[in-house]
């Protein structure tokens, strides 16, 4: 079997440059961590914000992923959204994802990203849609 975390950076690249780590990952939950780097950061330390929005697109991209109905491929976003909560200064971010709505169409994330204290920093939702073979 592959490994999880190769699979997720083999499946976005990204995901290896950030490098992302897939901790858990079922239909009902994925959890994905990064850790803090003075490279991904703006003034005074503070992660980047894109940074943490990649963290929740590509939690919740393996979370629709998991959750893709038969005959199905592949899944891509389509509609985002962000709020931030507090600032990132160190240690290791988690995006945990859980699907709100898992249709033939479209899957709907909610995405919550915690500090190493377990401190809520960022809320995602994001709808992902359902990718089939052209034929």
């Amino acid at each position: 079997m592959t490994d999880p975390t190769d699979f997720l950076q083999t499946s976005m690249p990204l995901c290896a440059s950030l490098a992302m780590r897939l901790m858990q990952n079922t239909p009902e939950m994925v959890t994905v961590e990064l850790d803090w780097a003075a490279n991904l950061c703006t003034v005074n330390g503070v992660l980047h914000g894109g940074v943490l929005m990649a963290l929740a697109d590509s939690a919740g991209a393996m979370c629709a992923f998991a959750n893709l109905p038969v005959g199905a491929t592949g899944t891509s976003t389509i509609e985002s959204k962000t709020n931030f909560l507090g600032a990132v200064r160190g240690g290791t971010v988690s995006a945990i994802s859980t699907p709100l709505h898992v249709g033939g169409s479209t899957i709907v994330i909610e995405t919550e990203i915690r500090d190493h204290r377990g401190k809520r920093v960022a809320k995602t939702t994001q709808t992902q849609t359902v990718l089939r073979a052209k034929g």
